[in-house]
């Protein structure tokens, strides 16, 4: 750093050596001092730094007269550091302008400049200001934005000096930040208060819709700017720890997204607290929100076992698919608001009663029958010729598993499963129609419903799921291709969240493929689901990162569900990546949205492009309604799905209590017999739920 006498003319704001000279004008212009003061002199300034290190000049007083008899504040220090551009340009001197007050630090071409438009600036509150060895008296700032400045002083006291003034006041804007936000917190809380305090009845109520609004709106709100707050805060503490680098692509929040949740964290006992913000209730792509806690424990029948069910009874689903827009259900809107209103961020859903038009005309665990919509690519994959060809083949058939899974972009809530429940069907899938799809021909897309018309020419799908745990609430499904040897068994537990303008629901657990034939066994996770918009009209995204791993072929994959931005980006969008990891080697990468056009990229440079919305339904079989068995999911919830379909609300909600409450009966002779529930198809082994007759034990 030059010494004061050296810049006694003003002239130098940089040199050739890219020494930066650094000029401490206002408060906080020395590790020590306090905006409180309304500046110090220049004097001081250079005082507090040792003698050395900062100019002084006529025009960098603490404050100087204006118009009014008030105070003007200058920038608390600038100076020229060297700023990392890119690999092209390298380092490059720059103007450096810290406004204390603003909480800004502000770059200029050159001293002469920075009365103009700044090159860049960057907000301090809440960034994070660190060492880094990568290059002489190097610092870097990570903004609560993402953005970051590789700087690099000309030695090591100026690096220090600037690193102890940057974090300064990234520490007092934030400070700042949360006496503000307990400021708010109290105004909000008076403003619930007032609202409440309004008469049941009159021309002003407290159940007035546009009163609802603003309190449910300004509760989300208000919730979110303190989680945000809460993680900068996190950022920051765990900024000042001994030994902590944020690495050059680490964003400030240290978080891309939700990770999917394994049985190991399950085992582990370490998902008290999931991540509140992302990543990503689809109500109605995976919920277990509302209802569980009035979700009743059913009676089996006495003594009864896994049943045998006849898919020769079983006929083609005509179900109606349609969902009706929450949006045109307006008379409804203030039983939402009213809910939101109550609402805390991160909240368990599984203690909170979600009102019964909000829900899907189907259970949990049909849905995750539908995601088995294009069978043709499931049994596909044991038809690879390599252990490359049938792992991508499976992330081919993973990708476009949850379109329609999906009952359009409307995000409902299916019935949560109770326990006990199950669902049977299956599918008929024309043998021509099994290969996969890098060596399959091409042929015209086509949404259509492939059926076989001979049977023996065909293969046949089995699936059955059944809720076997109320607390947690997990889900196991199995089914199977005995033609094809293969099977795939999984366990869910759904744990929903409240996060201010949105629901999260993240899916605990995983699933196994198994293919017979092969000896592989391919493990996988799910991703979270996310409901959006839920004051107005709410729509689903999937979020964060899931895993396919086979451990003999030594295959892996990793596929991100991207979340959209805050501002700007694309919704939907997934991106996949297959990994020899015994050689290192990249297959295959895809990108695309998970409910629309797919692109794979191949080792060889081939590419393909799947269309998820033109893929061929296989529409699944399923017996009708008198030769279900009473626990089996449509004869369980008929009275509620007929109602719904009707527009009848009340009776559908009548229904529901009526079924819960006979439950509740149910369980409570349970809990005083001391007999516990045994699932009807599935067993716990270690962490997971196996079925009870797995096709590898039978062959």
């Amino acid at each position: 750093m030059e010494r004061a006498a050296q810049g006694a003319d003003g002239g130098g704001g940089s040199n050739s050596s890219s020494r930066s000279s650094s000029r401490a004008t206002s408060a906080g212009s020395s590790p020590s001092c306090s905006l409180a003061g309304g500046g110090v002199s220049s004097r001081s300034a250079v005082a507090g730094l040792g003698g050395g290190g900062s100019r002084s000049s006529p025009g960098s007083v603490a404050a100087s007269p204006s118009g009014g008899g008030g105070r003007r504040r200058e920038p608390a220090l600038e100076g020229v550091l060297s700023k990392y551009t890119n690999l092209l340009q390298g380092w490059q001197n720059r103007y450096f302008v810290l406004d204390f007050e603003a909480g800004i630090l502000q770059y200029f071409v050159n001293e002469q400049s920075k009365h103009q438009k700044p090159r860049g600036a960057l907000s301090l509150s809440g960034a994070i200001v660190s060492l880094s060895d990568e290059a002489p008296h190097m610092l870097v700032v990570y903004s609560a934005n993402g953005e970051m400045y590789k700087l690099r002083a000309a030695d090591a006291k100026e690096k220090q000096f600037w690193v102890t003034q940057l974090r300064a006041c990234s520490k007092y804007h934030m400070e700042t930040s949360s006496k503000m936000m307990n400021q708010v917190e109290g105004q909000q809380k008076n403003l619930v208060h007032a609202i409440e305090s309004l008469p049941g009845s009159g021309p002003l109520t407290a159940l007035d819709q546009d009163l609802l609004l603003l309190k449910a709106t300004s509760a989300a709100t208000l919730s979110c700017l303190g989680e945000c707050l809460h993680l900068l805060q996190q950022s920051v503490h765990r900024a000042g720890q001994p030994g902590h680098k944020p690495g050059a692509s680490e964003n400030i929040l240290g978080w891309h997204g939700p990770e999917s949740h394994s049985t190991e964290q399950l085992r582990n006992g370490t998902l008290g607290s999931l991540p509140a913000a992302s990543a990503n209730v689809t109500w109605a792509i995976l919920p277990n929100s509302a209802e569980d806690e009035q979700s009743p424990q059913p009676e089996p029948e006495p003594n009864s076992g896994p049943e045998l069910v006849l898919s020769e009874d079983e006929d083609s689903d005509t179900e109606d698919k349609e969902e009706t827009e929450l949006g045109a259900m307006e008379d409804q809107r203030s039983i939402i608001l009213h809910l939101i209103s109550q609402l805390k961020l991160g909240m368990d859903l599984t203690k909170v009663v979600l009102p019964t038009f909000i829900l899907e005309k189907r259970s949990l665990l049909e849905m995750y029958a539908d995601f088995m919509a294009h069978p043709d690519l499931l049994l596909a994959i044991t038809a690879g010729a390599t252990p490359e060809e049938r792992v991508i083949c499976f992330v081919e058939y993973y990708l476009t598993a949850f379109h329609e899974g999906r009952k359009g972009a409307l995000a409902k809530k299916p019935y949560n499963p109770i326990i006990g429940e199950t669902f049977h069907c299956s599918w008929e899938v024309p043998k021509d129609r099994v290969k996969p799809k890098r060596t399959a021909p091409h042929s015209p897309a086509s949404h259509e419903h492939p059926m076989a018309e001979d049977p023996s020419k065909s293969y046949k799908l089995r699936f059955v799921a059944e809720q076997v745990s109320h607390h947690p609430p997990i889900s196991c499904f199995y089914c199977e291709c005995k033609e094809k040897r293969l099977c795939v068994n999984t366990h869910i537990w759904t744990k929903s969240k409240f996060m201010g303008m949105s629901v999260g629901v993240s899916m605990i657990g995983e699933g196994v493929l198994r293919l017979l034939e092969h000896g592989e066994e391919y493990v996988f996770t799910l991703p979270s689901a996310y409901a959006r918009s839920i004051l107005t009209i709410p729509w689903v995204e999937l979020g964060g990162k899931v895993s396919i791993s086979c451990a003999k072929t030594g295959y892996s994959a990793t596929v991100i569900f991207h979340t959209k931005p805050f501002y700007g980006g694309k919704v939907h969008r997934v991106t996949a990546e297959v990994k020899h990891n015994p050689t290192n080697t990249i297959v295959c990468k895809a990108h695309g949205e998970w409910n629309g056009t797919l692109e794979f990229t191949y080792s060889n440079g081939e590419t393909r492009v799947i269309d998820t919305t033109t893929l061929p339904v296989y529409p699944k079989k399923i017996r009708p309604l008198e030769k279900q068995g009473p626990m089996e999911s449509r004869n369980l919830w008929q009275e509620v799905t007929r109602y719904l379909r009707l527009g009848d609300i009340d009776a559908a909600t009548e229904q529901k209590r009526l079924l819960e409450e006979k439950q509740r009966v149910e369980e409570r002779k349970r809990e005083n017999l001391h007999t516990p529930w045994r699932p009807k198809y599935f067993i716990q082994e270690g962490d997971g739920w196996v079925y009870f007759n797995p096709l590898w034990k039978a062959h």
